[in-house]
């Protein structure tokens, strides 16, 4: 199993991880391979696998896993090492397959969330009726939360068609660990809900982190545009430390990475390849830090690193990289005129890193 794919497996179960590539900065253009090191967070508690990290390293792993952001350690000028972090893709489950819950399913999987829906009614809970869903539940709102699995990356939109099975959802998520919860409803029927809840004994600090009324403030009558207001409060939980404030220096910026890309590279075909990777930016630039590619022998690509002729140019070197095997260090240059000539609101640089990528097998040790 190579590193990619214990790197899928555990994102599909809902665990953060980091990815350490050591490089040896005297042999940037040889043959030599690039050394991937694969870390968890259960790692990092284990002394056995935490201890053999030097304490510079372990600090950009740390840091990795706490931020969700590349971090680059140049130890010296023989070395550099870059721990790549890896977060689950944020599960949007909705528990209503009425009317909103439509544009609610076609947004949030344009914004990369992984879909789930959930209805009682086969004619409103089936794949033609949400082709973006990945995946769609008939079933009682009673019985479907034992088909359903909760992370610190769910976001729970509840938008049933009455008070009863809001109450049923409600008093089956409040024991459940999720990012986001929202419930749609009239400040009546939503104090009803509440008020049998807390008579039951369901913690009145748990049911304070519901967002009723749910989304934004702004003043939304249609569909689409009341889906847009739930989303747009949904990624101020995903993208902000203090949704509530609204602060932009609260701002989470998780590394970029292509699923897809990961997914491929975890089928452990082997078929020769490269493997370009975003490993620091500066200025504006159309990727951040963590956007990755892969480049086939013919020319093909999976994923992008922002796309133009300086595009182009990576494609081109890894090509040259499959052939000649090791990795190569590139910046990417979008400054002044070149961005210009390329029709691109840019004029930063990106340091991008390509490596061959032949399945072989990676060490986790450190």
């Amino acid at each position: 199993m190579n590193v990619f794919s214990r790197i899928f497996t555990q994102l599909n179960n809902g665990n953060k991880v980091v990815m350490l590539t050591v490089i040896d900065s005297a042999n940037r253009e040889g043959n030599k391979q690039t050394e991937k090191i694969f870390c968890t967070e259960e790692d990092l508690r284990n002394p056995g696998f935490s201890g053999n990290l030097n304490p510079e390293t372990k600090q950009i792993v740390m840091q990795a896993m706490h931020s969700g952001e590349i971090q680059v350690l140049t130890a010296s000028e023989q070395n550099l090492v870059v721990a790549e972090p890896f977060f689950p893709q944020p599960n949007l489950l909705i528990l209503g397959g009425g009317h909103i819950a439509k544009p609610l399913c076609e947004f949030g999987s344009k914004l990369n969330f992984s879909v789930t829906v959930v209805d009682d009614r086969l004619v409103f809970a089936n794949p033609q009726r949400f082709p973006d869903a990945d995946q769609v539940i008939c079933e009682s709102f009673e019985k479907c939360f034992e088909r359903l699995n909760f992370n610190p990356y769910t976001y729970v939109v509840i938008v049933t068609r009455g008070h009863r099975y809001d109450t049923v959802c409600l008093r089956a998520i409040a024991g459940k660990t999720w990012a986001y919860a929202g419930m749609i409803g009239s400040r009546r029927r939503v104090r009803g809900v509440m008020e049998q809840l807390i008579a039951e004994g369901i913690s009145r600090d748990v049911l304070a982190k519901v967002n009723t009324p749910i989304g934004l403030e702004i003043g939304a009558v249609t569909p689409e545009e009341i889906a847009i207001s739930i989303l747009g409060q949904v990624i101020s939980y995903r993208r902000l430390a203090k949704p509530e404030l609204g602060s932009e220096s609260d701002k989470i910026n998780w590394t970029e990475f292509d699923r897809d890309v990961i997914q491929e590279l975890s089928l452990g075909k082997e078929d020769n390849k490269a493997i370009v990777t975003v490993i620091s930016t500066r200025g504006s630039v159309p990727r951040k830090a963590g956007a990755k590619m892969i480049v086939w022998p013919d020319g093909r690509i999976l994923g992008s690193i922002g796309g133009g002729c300086s595009e182009g140019a990576v494609i081109q070197t890894a090509r040259d990289i499959i052939r000649e095997g090791g990795y190569r260090l590139s910046t990417v240059d979008m400054t002044g005129s070149i961005a210009e000539d390329e029709g691109m609101v840019c004029g930063g640089t990106m340091e991008v890193l390509v490596e061959s990528f032949n399945n072989r097998k990676d060490s986790k040790r450190p």
